[in-house]
């Protein structure tokens, strides 16, 4: 066994042009629709709990003296952190619907070409 010929071919498939499916070019246009504000909303939604935990901190006293002026500003920040959360719904439906009305007729024409194979 040549243990360099096998290795020279696998090499050699990595590189070389891969027909690829129609079903595959639609999972991946699926993807490229959907990825993006699940992402968005992941990160917006970690922000803004980190937001909120940090006035939770500066109410509680945890951060700062302790004194009424941290606790008023970990008031505001922590309400700040709360809209964020509340937003990050709203913000993820309207980018999730913009990208799906963006990659509709790719899409659509995809999987009508798929049916019609079959």
């Amino acid at each position: 066994m040549n243990t360099d010929k096998i290795y020279a071919e696998a090499i050699a498939n990595e590189y070389s042009v891969k027909n690829t499916s129609k079903v595959v070019q639609l999972k991946k246009l699926d993807r490229k629709v959907k990825r993006p504000p699940l992402v968005l909303a992941i990160v917006l939604g970690i922000v803004s709990t980190l937001i909120l935990g940090i006035g939770m901190c500066f109410a509680m006293g945890t951060l700062g003296d302790g004194g009424t002026v941290f606790m008023i500003v970990g008031s505001i920040v922590g309400s700040l952190g709360i809209a964020g959360a509340i937003a990050n719904y709203f913000i993820y439906d309207k980018f999730s619907k913009s990208r799906k009305q963006k990659y509709a007729g790719d899409i659509i024409a995809l999987a009508n070409s798929i049916s019609e194979e079959e």
